[in-house]
């Protein structure tokens, strides 16, 4: 994206920002999100924000020479339970991980023989992990109100934690009427929520059990940090999207009590090729038997050469 991401933050932020103190990350953030309403906050918008937000707070590490998530008030816990996302299951399992999420195959247009398919994929998937180990459906936006809850009531006797981003974000009303109709399932979404405005809503009114806004995508840390204390409010918990994919969300996880879990998605789909060989971005911490502790290097610990 940061082909139409750059020049917001190039022609419009900068203006704003450069010159400024690199340290009022609250600020910063609040400005960004206010010059930008006009034509849109959220989508790319916030995906602007979030790069600037995230490079102030690496720079704010480093300069004070501490990892970010003491800045944060130090670690929450000893290291970040992690699940993977993706379809080779018994490939994570070799790697340690103990708790997986399945991607939905089919949609509304395959009728019942797409519910036929999909409780085939989890009935095979729970077969292959066993009934002590975690396992969640990503539907990534295909469905509508009433398949998922006839997928929902298939999937029943497989005990799935939950169902993620059933439904376009924009149906607040579909996911009232979803968390209505099946209050027994366990119910995530929210990568594709912008800013805190929307997950406020959200949280009063009960949509989901778990918040899954994308560090990346939702307007940095500093909106996650908002984002966490309105779900924390409403006993919502928070798994950010892809979070254990970059050290952003691995500091983030790593310093917030209402963050358990870590979602591993970028990375883990080649069997056979160890972890430590599909890191991107060079500094990333690497999961090792289904849990991660991230760097405690200045900053997020990235290490890139210009």
């Amino acid at each position: 994206y940061s082909g139409p991401v750059c020049p917001i933050i190039n022609e419009h932020f900068a203006e704003h920002l450069v010159g400024e103190n690199c340290f009022a990350t609250e600020r910063h953030f609040d400005v960004m999100m206010r010059i930008s309403s006009p034509y849109g906050s959220t989508g790319l918008t916030s995906y602007a924000i979030s790069a600037v937000d995230l490079a102030l707070w690496d720079l704010k590490g480093k300069l004070l020479e501490r990892p970010v998530y003491e800045l944060l008030g130090g670690p929450q816990k000893e290291k970040i339970f992690c699940y993977a996302t993706g379809f080779d299951l018994e490939w994570y399992q070799e790697l340690g991980f103990k708790a997986y999420k399945l991607p939905m195959t089919h949609g509304p247009v395959d009728g019942i023989e797409g519910l036929n398919e999909a409780e085939k994929l989890v009935a095979e998937a729970r077969e292959t992990v066993g009934d002590r180990a975690e396992l969640m459906l990503d539907c990534w936006l295909a469905l509508d109100v009433e398949y998922t809850v006839r997928l929902a009531e298939r999937l029943r006797p497989y005990g799935l934690r939950w169902i993620e981003d059933y439904l376009l974000p924009e149906e607040m009303n579909g996911f009232a009427d979803v968390r209505k109709r099946i209050p027994w399932q366990g119910l995530a979404t929210g990568e594709h929520w912008y800013l805190p405005p929307t997950f406020a809503v959200a949280a009063e009114r009960k949509l989901c059990d778990v918040f899954q806004p994308d560090t990346l995508w939702c307007g940095g840390l500093t909106s996650q940090l908002k984002i966490a204390r309105i779900a924390e409010a409403h006993g919502i918990q928070v798994i950010p999207h892809g979070g254990m994919n970059w050290p952003y969300g691995q500091h983030l996880v790593y310093a917030s009590s209402g963050m358990t879990w870590g979602e591993r998605s970028d990375g883990v789909a080649a069997p056979d090729v160890p972890l430590e060989d599909m890191v991107r971005l060079p500094g990333t911490a690497v999961i090792k038997d289904g849990y991660l502790v991230p760097s405690d290097a200045p900053g997020f610990g990235i290490e890139i050469d210009e």
